[in-house]
């Protein structure tokens, strides 16, 4: 069974791979909507997998080292691709949620994204 959890995220950045001149290689903002997916089977005594109010909270932490910043100025995100930051949320994430089993970031405004399962087995 599988719970998720949706928040959102401004950010900016701008992409080093991009040719000089072309608007990727300046700075330039999106609107990210995040979720992240838990999987577990609930617990007998509550009939939950994890209350989402604990789910909200550990989330915040996540989202608070990412909203209104320049990700590439954030230590572990210095390449501000979305597939970058959709690792580093699972990395910042696993610790505080052991059951999570994906994270997927849309970027808004260009109506795109990126799905992460967690490290190859």
């Amino acid at each position: 069974m599988k719970i998720w959890k949706e928040f959102f995220i401004e950010a900016a950045h701008y992409l080093h791979s991009a040719p000089s001149g072309h608007p990727n290689s300046r700075i330039h903002g999106h609107s990210f909507r995040v979720r992240v997916t838990l999987e577990g089977q609930p617990d007998p005594d509550t009939g939950l997998i994890m209350h989402l109010g604990d789910l909200r909270a550990a989330l915040e932490t996540v989202r608070e080292k990412l909203d209104h910043r320049l990700l590439n100025e954030v230590e572990g995100l210095e390449t501000g691709t979305i597939e970058n930051m959709t690792k580093f949320i699972w990395d910042n994430a696993k610790p505080l949620l052991p059951l999570l089993a994906e994270v997927a970031v849309t970027r808004e405004t260009c109506m795109e994204g990126c799905i992460y399962n967690g490290p190859s087995q």
